[in-house]
């Protein structure tokens, strides 16, 4: 058999697998104010949430979380999103008002959303921050809906110093940001560039190190592998740190990279070229 004619029939047995997948897979069915929500998943692998039949809502990702009760109201939240690596998912909010009919809302934009935490009044979603961001804090009940409730800065760990800054428990470059020394030295370098390359480390594991000591790692941003990726170099001996950031061209980096030393700008080249 020719290699095209192979990788049409492997195409087309894909094809036929994931088709009857879809079709073996049982729907989940959750029994939700007098009627039936369900989560089935179609031909083209994309799930749907439904109520008695009615689509509520619809991706690659949608996972029941659990039922909860809100000042007297019954509320059903689901996962719901794209998928993909270091990308969460949104929160559906599923409830029917006495004598109305049912409702939903969704929390949670692009990478979605912290789960919600619940109290006996409502939800509180408390969002997960890369470094340097802030973000709004939200709540939701049944009579206000969704309401800002107060803004979250990003802070390392306090009282944390370079002698606390252990390169062999770094499991990803956001370890480093925890560090008070490091974050203000990060801040120093990078500015108000901190958030975008932060955001471009965010799919990444732990560190490399070169033969002088200097430990470096690299990542990219959810669902954009390839394109901005981001690179972070520390030296902990001098205690100075660097960044860089993926272009078409020059990497931009910070300091200057004409300022770097020879052995951290291989270090960045190959990380980009891998």
């Amino acid at each position: 058999m020719s290699r095209t004619a192979f990788s049409l029939a492997a195409a087309l047995f894909l094809a036929a697998g994931a088709s009857a997948f879809a079709q073996d897979e049982k729907p989940t069915v959750i029994p939700f104010a007098g009627g039936k929500l369900t989560i089935k998943q179609t031909k083209e692998l994309e799930k749907v949430l439904a109520f008695n039949g009615k689509e509520l809502a619809h991706n690659y990702v949608v996972l029941y979380d659990r039922t909860v009760e809100l000042q007297g109201t019954k509320v059903a939240l689901f996962s719901i999103g794209d998928g993909g690596n270091a990308c969460g998912t949104s929160t559906v909010i599923v409830w029917k008002p006495a004598g109305d009919q049912l409702k939903t809302e969704t929390v949670g934009k692009e990478c979605g959303s912290p789960p919600a935490a619940a109290t006996q009044d409502g939800l509180f979603f408390v969002p997960y921050l890369r470094p340097g961001e802030t973000a709004e804090v939200q709540s939701w009940t049944p009579d206000q809906g969704l309401r800002v409730s107060g803004e979250l800065a990003y802070v390392p760990q306090p009282n944390t110093s370079w002698a606390d800054l252990d390169p062999a428990k770094v499991t990803h470059p956001y370890d480093l940001f925890a560090n008070g020394d490091f974050y203000e030295a990060a801040k120093k370098v990078l500015g108000d560039k901190l958030p975008d390359v932060a955001l471009a480390l965010s799919v990444s594991g732990g560190l490399d190190r070169t033969a002088t000591g200097v430990f470096y790692g690299s990542g990219c941003i959810p669902h954009s592998c390839g394109e901005g990726n981001g690179f972070v170099a520390f030296d902990p001996q001098a205690k100075t740190v660097y960044f860089a950031q993926q272009t078409e061209t020059t990497p931009d980096a910070w300091p200057p990279l004409d300022t770097w030393p020879a052995e951290i700008r291989t270090a960045m080249t190959r990380s980009f070229n891998q």
